[in-house]
Order: structure tokens, then C-alpha cells, then sequence
């Protein structure tokens, strides 16, 4: 099974993963867990260019294709073969980001970005996506308070990340057989434990 989490930044996405990855482990799950961009060596290096605060003049373009390069790797070298083997594979962001972030937030043709991740993902997509959602303002809020990292995509400004907030609850709305839309605005246990009802019933 392959299943992904998604959110605006902010919305307490990498914590309740961690918590997920724990309580599907002790149940006796052989899980994998991934995170984009990154998650291979190779992925890793892009990653480092694509959030670097020292390219801030980066073209929506180039950074669409240095998301979608990164994604490729990590495909081919680790989820798909994880997949093949009948392992729950974890992924912190997958190609939904893109259709969010660069389709909603940037103003791409969902079309032609959905064609460039067909063939990105070599059309894997997941089970199941797990959306974390959560106001614009009060995630980039959580993340400065928490301290922390402040990345090249967080910098952009509040009506972008409002745009892809809509954008993620439009791509949700589209596929409801695919998607849950969970409130991040809440305690973290109570989080936790609407993410492990919905794994529950899926995985019976």
C-alpha cells in the first residue's frame, strides 16, 4: 500500500508521520518512510538546491522540473521497488505537491502538470493521501514559532500558500475515493487518532 501525507507548510505533517510509522510498526507493518524532495542521495542533492534560500531567484519552470527529477529517483530507486515487494510505503509530499504548490500556486495548466508527473511517477500514484489541512497563516505561524527551518518555499507570500490551501482542497474534492481531508488545527492526539481511524478501515 502506498500512502501519502499532504498539507500546507506548517501543518504538523513530518510529527503525526513519525507517530503513524510508530503505531503501524508496532502493529507488525513493515513500513518504509520517504520524504519529498529527497529520500535517495541523488534526491537529497536536488533537494538542496530547490530549498536554498540562496535561490530565491529560481523560475517557477526550473523549479518544477528539479521537483519532478528528484521524484523520478525517487520512484525508481526506492518506492516502486518497495512497493513491488508488498511493503506499506510512507511518503511525506508526493506529486500532489506539485499540482498544489506549482499548478494552484503558481497558475500551471493542471493538465500539462498532470502529464509531466504521469510521466514522472511512471503513473504510480498512491492508495491513499492524507491531507493535513490547516489556514495559511496559522501553519507559517507554527513554524516560526517552533523555530523551525525557514526554506525557499516557505518565503513565498501568504496569498501563494492560500492558493495552494485551495488548490489542495479542490484536488481533494475531485478524488474523495482517494483523499481525507483532516482538521490540523487541533491537538495533536486527537490528529493522531482520526489519521489511525482512516488507516484502520482501509486496511481491513
Amino acid at each position: 500500500m502506498f500512502i501519502t501525507f499532504e498539507g500546507p507548510d506548517g501543518s504538523g505533517k513530518s510529527t503525526q508521520i513519525k507517530k503513524t510509522v510508530q503505531q503501524l510498526t508496532d502493529a507488525g507493518w513493515e513500513v518504509v518512510l520517504t520524504r519529498e524532495p529527497g529520500g535517495t542521495e541523488i534526491s537529497d542533492q536536488i533537494r538542496e538546491v530547490i530549498m536554498s534560500m540562496k535561490n530565491k531567484q529560481m523560475s517557477p519552470r526550473t523549479e518544477i522540473l528539479l521537483f519532478c527529477s528528484a521524484r523520478a529517483q525517487l520512484v525508481d530507486e526506492l518506492i516502486r521497488p518497495a512497493v513491488a515487494a508488498g511493503q506499506m510505503v510512507i511518503s511525506d509530499r508526493y506529486a500532489d505537491s506539485t499540482l498544489a504548490y506549482q499548478g494552484f500556486g503558481h497558475g500551471f495548466d493542471q493538465r500539462v502538470l498532470k502529464d509531466l508527473l504521469d510521466f514522472t511517477t511512471g503513473n504510480l500514484w498512491p492508495d491513499l493521501t492524507l491531507l493535513l489541512d490547516i489556514p495559511p497563516e496559522k501553519g507559517l505561524q507554527r513554524r516560526l514559532s517552533n523555530k523551525l527551518e525557514w526554506n525557499r518555499m516557505d518565503d513565498y507570500q501568504l496569498a501563494f500558500h492560500q492558493r495552494v490551501r485551495e488548490g489542495y482542497l479542490s484536488l481533494a474534492k475531485a478524488s474523495p475515493e482517494r483523499w481525507q481531508v483532516i482538521n490540523a488545527d487541533q491537538e495533536a492526539d486527537k490528529i493522531q487518532a482520526e489519521i489511525m481511524r482512516i488507516l484502520q478501515d482501509r486496511l481491513k
